[in-house]
């Protein structure tokens, strides 16, 4: 579980791909040691567990399920990676309940700038999530714990502040460039059981 406070990103060293995987490297300021191979780390909103730490690198598998519903697919050598530990007991939530299961891909459509802060305007390219689109909950964008300030069927918009885009990847951001989204994981629960 991860709250979408991001304070670190990685760039990616180095992609083996396969058929149906990839196995990453991403280095990083973000300190791991020996003892945390195995544990969770939300790499761009994606739950990834850690396979190896060799210096201030990195290492994941990603398999088929995931690159069928991310945009890790389009993954590149250099791409910035928003990176979150997962919380431990008693720590402070300042964002919002995240698992780092990704549903959908989403597409930026328009991106306009009001005095310093960023408007974003997404396309969710899965339809079938655009009921779970809701103005003013809260929604994941590459990990990063967001508010949707707008919705129009299958097309919502967030507002980013500069310490967001200070800190996170997503100040590289461009019109068609495709993010990672996990909806309010409350809105999916809600949802299911009032069916």
């Amino acid at each position: 579980m991860f709250n979408g406070v991001i304070y670190s990103t990685g760039k990616v060293h180095n992609i083996i791909k396969t058929k149906s995987s990839l196995y990453i490297g991403i280095q990083s300021k973000l300190k791991f040691n020996q003892k945390e191979i195995g544990s969770s780390v939300c790499c761009d909103g994606v739950c990834l567990t850690l396979t190896k730490v060799k210096n201030d690198i990195i290492y994941f598998y990603i398999s088929n399920e995931t690159l069928k519903r991310t945009n890790f697919k389009l993954l590149k050598k250099n791409h910035i990676i928003n990176l979150e530990k997962s919380i431990s007991y008693g720590q402070k939530i300042s964002g919002h309940f995240i698992q780092g299961h990704v549903d959908t891909v989403g597409k930026i459509i328009k991106l306009h700038i009001v005095d310093k802060t960023w408007i974003l305007k997404f396309q969710i390219l899965n339809k079938d999530y655009s009921n779970l689109l809701l103005e003013k909950a809260s929604i994941s964008i590459n990990g990063v714990s967001l508010t949707i300030s707008k919705c129009i069927k299958n097309y919502f918009e967030i507002n980013v502040i500069p310490h967001t885009l200070k800190l996170t990847n997503l100040k590289n951001l461009k019109i068609k460039s495709l993010v990672n989204i996990e909806l309010d994981i409350f809105s999916k629960y809600i949802q299911k059981y009032s069916v």
